[in-house]
């Protein structure tokens, strides 16, 4: 138990109570979506008053722009761009399978399905703010997939006639379709067949491999050329 002065603490902690109050009002709109979302929930989860969350965070709208800023676009980030940018010197390929089958596919995980997308069918026609966030968090994870491919191809392993942006979407619409139809099921089973069919197609993006023998042709400088005799 907490002493009533560490409790006090805590609360005088304005950077502690802000972050608190931002991963209670996540979990909240994850849970009921953000325009069902209970102010009085929030407070409740995190014991704090309504004057204080107002001290952080202007309006209702306020706190959910920074939800979306602060917590969601952490998401991709920590899951896909951070693990592609420690895997430089790696294949981006077996990099991608990695991330996908690390995705979770618990029943808890499946029942709420995917924050970003859950927002950005719920909120990106009804709040031009919300959409605007919500897409700087798709072109960002997007790009990062698309670097990676781009990587891939100047070291060989990823198919030159890949293009790296449009691949990078489609990588994206397959996931997050997949986590919808997961959710939509409440079944893992959904999302883990649907991972063995990413993976599948991952795998079709890799360069064919280019013997080095004698007579066979071989890759130079992004061209196939005739090993002279």
């Amino acid at each position: 138990m907490l002493s009533s002065r560490t409790r006090k603490r805590r609360l005088r902690d304005p950077e502690r109570t802000r972050e608190r109050l931002l991963q209670a009002g996540f979990r909240e709109v994850h849970r009921s979506g953000f325009q069902s979302a209970s102010i009085d929930a929030i407070l409740a989860a995190t014991n704090v008053t309504k004057g204080a969350l107002y001290y952080h965070f202007e309006s209702k709208e306020d706190l959910g722009h920074a939800i979306v800023e602060e917590v969601v676009a952490k998401l991709p980030r920590d899951r896909w761009l951070l693990p592609l940018q420690r895997s430089k010197d790696k294949d981006p390929i077996n990099a991608l399978i990695g991330i996908v089958r690390a995705i979770p596919a618990r029943p808890e995980d499946v029942r709420g399905g995917c924050p970003l997308v859950n927002l950005a069918q719920e909120m990106s026609q009804l709040d031009e703010q919300f959409r605007k966030r919500l897409e700087t968090i798709f072109r960002a994870w997007q790009e990062g997939i698309a670097t990676a491919l781009r990587r891939g191809q100047s070291q060989g392993t990823v198919r030159r006639d890949v293009v790296a942006s449009e691949t990078a979407g489609f990588l994206i619409a397959l996931v997050e379709g997949y986590q919808v139809l997961a959710k939509n099921a409440q079944d893992p089973k959904v999302w883990n067949g649907g991972i063995g069919n990413i993976v599948g197609w991952l795998r079709s993006l890799r360069a064919p491999r280019q013997s080095r023998r004698g007579g066979r042709r071989l890759m130079s400088k992004g061209r196939v050329v005739k090993k002279r005799q």
